[in-house]
């Protein structure tokens, strides 16, 4: 009989040995079953933990994570990497039953606990419900259907020509998996940004570990336990933790590493891959701008850079527009056209709106706060400002001209600030662009054709969208990356597949049609021939077979 010992400094310690540390565990109650297994209920949902200790529901459980006596530690990581090396080379990741039945698993995670994922996406980022479901349920599930339904056409080899030099011969491009790959994800899009990379691993046979980040510790736990309860634990697993832990993966040798996060992190981590020659992906972020000509549909462009900022996860987003440009002239016209959708969007005291996502953190909330205290920016606010420090809320807040030096123009900003740079005319933001490192995302608005060639041709960016904001990566037939600092390689739909494959050249050719042509001793009749076959010169080729020459 399981008998409950102490609960106290949130951990619960049980006569059977283990223990459980849990942090925001906002249960109403704490039952203990006769018998295992044992149960918590409470705050309207209810969870119970089986004998063999594994969540199988999240409903109000914020962050539970199972604790050993030994910490996860480099040992620990070299025999989770060797365990699932093994099992890979069993061969069975690389069917297609097993991938179809992982992806198959996946869909049916998110439709049946669709509730556990949006409240713990609330309770770390108090991430709407419907913006969570559009940003973060829906994309995964999206993607999710289409490597089901494209599969099999992504695994088929692909038939290339051959030359005369191998005739006769036949060639293909053949996929085949990396091997054991490490999946990093971020905290502001917790979910999708798990999951979505873990999905196009699985597409392409590999093993996986994924590790979430403790920044949203109710979603890595619950990554945990679905994935547990979900997915083959022979070849995909979730290790969660912080730097130690990380630390300890970054130390073994992987067929590939995923990153998703900010340039620093991800120094180190190539850093890290560099030691073994592993491949990166990188998905980084950077100062996503926003260039507005003043032709535009006032209220539609607006609505739309609302929408890529503060609508999305309140500005923590790598693709959310980090600054905008225009002239100054339109700036005042684009400003309070800002307002007026800003109060239809968020209401008259957007701290308290339902539709805006917190701030993650005290960190990043002090962070931010100290960007709009700082010398010659306060004074550059002309809407919002607001704080809630115990809420961890900020409100939309613009800005006009900050001085180029402050850390709000050096630094990406990963919240709800919106500074608006003015020029004199608009070709001149193309400038601005230009000086600083290549962004993840960039956004033009005109109805000017010329402007928006413009615009493609000479902004370097990760991707790009006219006339609309973020909607670019939702299509699964667009790549999304990165290009310079704001990162490398790119993933999402065949793309994703792609990233997790090696393309490996294959030539077939029977024993047949073998000509002495390419063997020792080489002679001058034999170099006359192969020139000419090399040069597609199949007339001179034949002359030269017979010992003339077109000049004869």
């Amino acid at each position: 009989m399981t008998k409950l010992l102490e609960m106290n400094n949130h951990t619960l310690r049980f006569a059977a040995g283990g223990v459980y540390r849990t942090t925001r565990l906002n249960v109403a109650s704490l039952a203990l079953a006769t018998s295992s297994p044992f149960q918590f209920s409470g705050g309207g949902g209810y969870c119970s933990i089986p004998s063999r200790l594994k969540l199988t529901c999240y409903a109000t459980l914020s962050a539970v994570v199972k604790s050993q006596e030994s910490t996860f530690d480099g040992k620990e990581a070299a025999l989770l990497v060797d365990e699932l090396r093994i099992n890979f080379n069993t061969g069975r990741p690389k069917s297609y039953e097993w991938r179809i039945s992982q992806l198959q698993n996946i869909a049916k995670m998110i439709d049946e606990k669709e509730k556990c994922i949006t409240e713990a996406l609330y309770q770390d980022l108090s991430k709407p419900e419907l913006e969570a479901f559009l940003a973060e349920l829906s994309n995964t599930k999206s993607s999710c259907m289409l490597a089901i339904k494209e599969l099999k056409n992504w695994m088929a080899p692909e038939t290339v020509k051959t030359s005369v030099t191998t005739f006769p011969s036949s060639a293909q491009i053949v996929s085949e998996p990396l091997g054991v790959v490490l999946i990093i994800s971020a905290w502001n899009f917790p979910f999708l940004l798990s999951v979505e990379p873990v999905i196009g691993a699985i597409s392409a046979g590999n093993a996986v570990v994924l590790k979430p980040s403790e920044i949203a510790p109710a979603t890595s736990s619950l990554l945990a336990k679905l994935f547990s309860e979900y997915l083959d634990e022979t070849a995909i697993r979730v290790v969660q933790g912080g730097v130690p832990e990380t630390t300890a993966l970054l130390d073994q040798k992987w067929d590939k590493i995923f990153f998703t996060g900010g340039a620093r992190v991800g120094r180190i981590v190539m850093a890290a891959a560099a030691k073994h020659l592993t491949p990166v992906v990188l998905e980084l972020g950077g100062k996503c701008p926003a260039l507005v000509d003043s032709d535009v549909n006032l209220q539609v462009a607006a609505r739309r850079i609302i929408t890529g900022k503060w609508a999305c996860n309140n500005g923590q987003a790598c693709i959310g527009v980090d600054y905008v440009i225009t002239t100054k002239d339109f700036a005042p016209k684009l400003i309070d056209a800002l307002k007026t959708e800003l109060k239809t969007f968020f209401g008259e005291n957007p701290l308290k709106s339902k539709d805006l996502s917190r701030i993650v953190n005290s960190f990043h909330f002090k962070r931010l706060e100290s960007m709009m205290k700082e010398n010659g920016v306060a004074n550059k606010i002309v809407h919002g400002g607001q704080t809630m420090e115990d809420k961890l809320k900020i409100s939309p807040t613009i800005l006009v001209d900050v001085p180029e030096g402050s850390s709000m123009m050096q630094e990406e900003i990963f919240g709800p600030l919106l500074p608006v740079i003015t020029v004199s005319k608009i070709e001149d933001g193309f400038q601005v662009i230009q000086s600083r490192p290549k962004p993840l995302a960039a956004y033009l608005f005109t109805d000017n054709k010329e402007l928006q060639n413009q615009f493609v041709q000479n902004v370097s960016a990760g991707g790009m969208s006219i006339n609309e904001t973020v909607l670019h990566v939702t299509l699964k037939d667009l790549p999304f990356g990165g290009v310079g600092e704001s990162g490398i390689g790119a993933y999402h739909g065949k793309f994703s597949y792609e990233t997790f494959s090696h393309k490996k050249g294959v030539l077939y050719r029977s024993f047949d049609g073998d000509s002495d042509l390419r063997y020792p001793p080489y002679t001058p009749e034999k170099k006359r021939v192969l020139k000419a076959l090399l040069s597609s010169d199949i007339f001179g080729a034949i002359l030269a077979f017979f010992g003339f020459s077109k000049e004869s």
